[in-house]
Formats: C-alpha cells, structure tokens, sequence
C-alpha cells in the first residue's frame, strides 16, 4: 500500500527522550513523597502528558500542586536534552530514504511544540519536518483519544485510511487504530505484546525496519 502521509510521534520514536524525560518526572514524583523509580514513571506514564499526569497526582495526594510544578519539570528536561538528547538509533537513515522518496511526513505528540522544538534541533531531525510538527495542545485532547492524529490528517488533506502511524506506547497505537490509521509499533526492545494488544498492525525493535514495511529501500 501506498501511503499519502506518515505520522511519527516525536519522544522513544524520533529522540531517545523516554528515559531522560521520566526520570524528572520520577524525582518530581519522590520529592512529594509518591517513591517513583525511572523505570516505573517509564511504565506507568510512558506516552503520557505532563498535564495530564499533574491531575492524576493531585487527585492521588489530594491537594493542588504548585502552578509551575510541569514548568520546573519540562526546564529539567530541555537542559538535559541539550547535553545528552540522540535520534533513536536508525531513524534518520528512515527520514533520509522517505524524503529521497518525496513521502510526506509529520509529527503527531502529546508533547507541547516547544518541547518537540528542542528536540527535533538538537537531534538535527527539524529539517525533515519543516511546518509540520503537531501537538495535543493543537486540539486540546492527548492520545489516546484520536482527535490528534486526525488533525494531523486534515492539516495536510490526507484520508486517515491512508495513513500511517509510527508509535512506541500502546497509548498512541490506540490513538492510531481509533483514528482508522494504521500502526507500525517501534518498542526498541523485544517485548512487544502491549503494542500488539493496542492493535499495531507490527511491531519491530529495529526502526530501519519501516522502510520494509512501507516499501521504501534504504538510502546509503
């Protein structure tokens, strides 16, 4: 099949921000007395918004937490994308193949733009996306509701049945699948039932291999 656009989410599918961006929340979640590893802020929240995960902690604690309780969280994380952020490991020999191939491309988080900003020009990937870079903030409702991934469509007058997804949380696949897009699942491990059980059409741990799946050769 041929695909009229490709919708990548941005943090564990563009930039390997997963882990980086969980350990503030992590720290943040400790300091308040809720004891929270890396590794579990990874399982619980992996995909999540901020926001979202702000409500879900006061209504936990039972009180209001400080209006720049995401602000002092998302400083922590931009200082530290800016020394350490990498693209995930093959993704730029797959951005490089599709815009040789003139495929149409885009972002779809639930990360505010200005945080996919930092991201996408430290990792050096803004340019394959110029003027196409979407968030939750655009329509006021985070994966896994569909509303973004259809924006994303509209945006740029694409059916959703002619659209494909690239997604590494079973979040965002649900996001997908409900929009009537189809899913390419990217765990960067070999455990890939979640993403499967979220109605990913595939899931692969090596992200070169979208490029057999959309049919494109790769670029050397």
């Amino acid at each position: 099949m041929k695909w009229d656009l490709i919708i990548f989410d941005c943090d564990g599918v563009l930039v390997d921000s997963e882990a980086i961006g969980n350990k503030f929340i992590a720290e943040a979640l400790t300091d308040l007395g809720i004891e929270t590893s890396t590794d579990e802020a990874l399982g619980e929240f992996l995909g999540g918004k901020l926001t979202q995960i702000k409500i879900s902690v006061e209504k936990k604690l039972d009180k209001k937490l400080p209006d720049d309780w995401v602000d002092k969280i998302y400083e922590k994380q931009f200082a530290e994308f800016k020394r350490s952020l990498k693209p995930i490991a093959g993704i730029e020999n797959v951005l490089r193949a599709l815009t040789k191939k003139d495929v149409l491309m885009c972002v779809g988080s639930n990360g505010p733009v200005n945080k996919m900003d930092v991201s996408l020009s430290v990792t050096g990937l803004a340019q394959y996306f110029s003027g196409r870079v979407f968030s939750a903030d655009h329509v006021g409702i985070p994966k896994p509701a569909p509303d973004l991934y259809l924006y994303c469509a509209e945006q740029l007058n694409c059916i959703p049945q002619k659209c494909l997804v690239v997604e590494d949380s079973p979040r965002g696949a649900m996001a997908g699948v409900s929009a009537g897009m189809t899913v390419f699942g990217y765990s960067g491990t070999d455990n890939n039932t979640d993403l499967l059980r979220a109605g990913c059409s595939t899931v692969s741990s090596k992200m070169i291999d979208l490029l057999d799946f959309v049919g494109v050769p790769e670029t050397r």
